[in-house]
């Protein structure tokens, strides 16, 4: 893949990382980042992650370091960002907890601190004292990752690429107002505001559409097209791919011109400092995949989702991490990919959902292996919002999860108003993934028997002095285990 940065870039993010030792000399904290595509589960998990590691012993049982009685305590500190918004943990914690409700969506860059205080594994170690590890979790949208490539793309070759893409069968009909827009644009036409603003607007109307859930198609960059923040309606988010003649060059008043300033301006402005500032200077990475959704939106969402992950994978850079090493150029040596409402499914079906993840990552996975970095792949709920049962039809026992499905969900005829709980056959999925993922590639259809909602979070138990238990959840203590119990050792 081509270079994402210029050696000015990392010049400036090794300056960084010296700055970040010269300010952590004596207590390095891990930053790990969480990233997701939208729906994923990003703010339920990293609300999970904390409060389990604060109130969750009961509940960590493959986590070794609680295991073992090793953890005395973990607790939230102030963050040390000052230019981040905090991640809101206590409104997200009682959004679940209290309102039985899932949180707002990732819409930017937040930051949390959640200090360990710990007893090392090791009697050396011990002598010396009391270990303190500072985790900086880092929240931010995956769609972010995804305008990463774009650092090596010149403007007319994002254009190509963003036009092919909007003429697949399965893009071609949500592309077709801003396609007929796009026709009606001359290139080489003088700069004209308001056709770049129709233009931006359809393609933005166009990557919305692809993103509902009867889609369910994952590569959308540019992302701040569909998450401005305080950069909605400025230049840089006023452009769009244009139809262009081959190797044509772009007079300076012209629209071609103008399309192509505002996209290295959001190079520029959005996407640069994005990866200086945040994401060359992760330590773990955790990417949350809502395979589920993909999957009952059929083989073309699949496709894109795996189109979508070696995008994300091929923007990380990892590596063995060094201290020494780290003090330049920090490596991401810890990558875990998880498929997120494992709930959704019986537990015998959580191999077979594991399993289709690594076989949508297994290309990328290998070349980080090479790299030096350790990946795996896990299905997990970070909250888990099913139970499960065992209903008897006929002569036949069927393996079923009940919880409340959300207001709206429907199957078949039937709609859920959000109240009720319910038990439901999810279905079965297949033994070999490599059948989920070619089943009708030519006419579209999906495997057969698969049917997914969503769910409302559980009631929480308390105990008797009304103090809340820990979330439940399913696995997250062995994505703990991968991602932060090397660190407690």
């Amino acid at each position: 893949m081509a270079r994402l940065t210029s050696f000015t870039d990392d010049a400036k993010i090794a300056f960084d990382n010296l700055s970040d030792a010269a300010l952590n000399l004596f207590a390095p904290p891990l930053r790990l980042g969480v990233t997701g595509l939208s729906r994923a589960g990003k703010t339920v998990f990293i609300t999970s992650l904390v409060q389990n590691l604060m109130h969750g012993s009961d509940r960590l049982a493959t986590f070794e370091p609680v295991a073992a009685g090793r953890v005395a305590a973990s607790r939230l500190e102030p963050q040390p960002s000052m230019d981040l918004p905090r991640f809101q943990f206590e409104d997200h914690l009682s959004a679940i907890a209290d309102e039985r409700r899932w949180p707002t969506s990732t819409r930017s860059i937040s930051e949390l601190r959640l200090t360990i205080a710990y007893e090392s594994a090791s009697a050396w170690n011990r002598a010396l004292g009391p270990g303190q590890l500072h985790i900086d979790i880092v929240d931010y949208p995956g769609e972010w990752i995804l305008d990463l490539p774009l650092l090596a793309m010149s403007y007319e070759q994002w254009c190509a690429q963003a036009i092919a893409l909007s003429r697949l069968p399965n893009r071609e009909k949500l592309s077709a107002p801003w396609r007929e827009a796009l026709a009606r644009a001359d290139a080489q036409a003088d700069q004209d505001e308001a056709v770049a603003r129709e233009l931006a607007d359809r393609f933005t109307d166009y990557l919305r559409a692809c993103r509902q859930d009867s889609h369910a198609l994952s590569t959308l960059p540019p992302g701040r097209f569909l998450m401005p923040g305080d950069l909605e309606g400025s230049p840089a988010l006023t452009f769009s791919p244009l139809l262009l003649e081959p190797d044509a060059a772009a007079r300076r008043d012209s629209l071609h011109y103008m399309m192509a300033s505002r996209y290295e301006a959001y190079k520029s402005v959005v996407v640069k400092p994005f990866f200086r500032q945040h994401f060359a200077r992760l330590d773990r990475q955790i990417v949350l995949v809502d395979l589920l959704a993909a999957i009952n939106a059929g083989p073309d969402a699949l496709a894109d989702l795996q189109t979508a992950l070696g995008d994300i994978l091929s923007c990380f850079r990892p590596g063995r991490s060094s201290w020494l090493g780290s003090l330049v150029r920090r490596r991401i040596d810890r990558i875990l990919f998880a498929a997120t409402k494992a709930d959704h499914l019986h537990h015998a079906n959580h191999d077979r959902l594991e399993a289709i993840l690594r076989a949508l990552v297994e290309t990328a996975m290998r070349e980080a292996k090479f790299a030096g970095a350790r990946v795996d792949v896990s299905a997990l709920a970070a909250v888990r919002a099913t139970r499960e049962m065992v209903v008897r039809d006929g002569g036949e026992e069927l393996q079923m999860i009940a919880g409340t499905p959300i207001a709206g969900e429907t199957i078949a005829d039937d709609v859920f108003d959000g109240e009720t709980e319910t038990a439901i056959f999810p279905g079965d999925l297949p033994a070999d993934p490599r059948q989920l993922l070619t089943v009708g590639k030519a006419g579209g259809q999906r495997f057969p028997q698969l049917r997914f909602v969503r769910f409302r979070p559980p009631q929480i138990e308390a105990h008797g002095d009304g103090v809340t238990l820990s979330l439940p959840h399913i696995r997250l203590d062995r994505a703990m285990q991968f991602l932060l119990a090397d660190r407690l050792a």
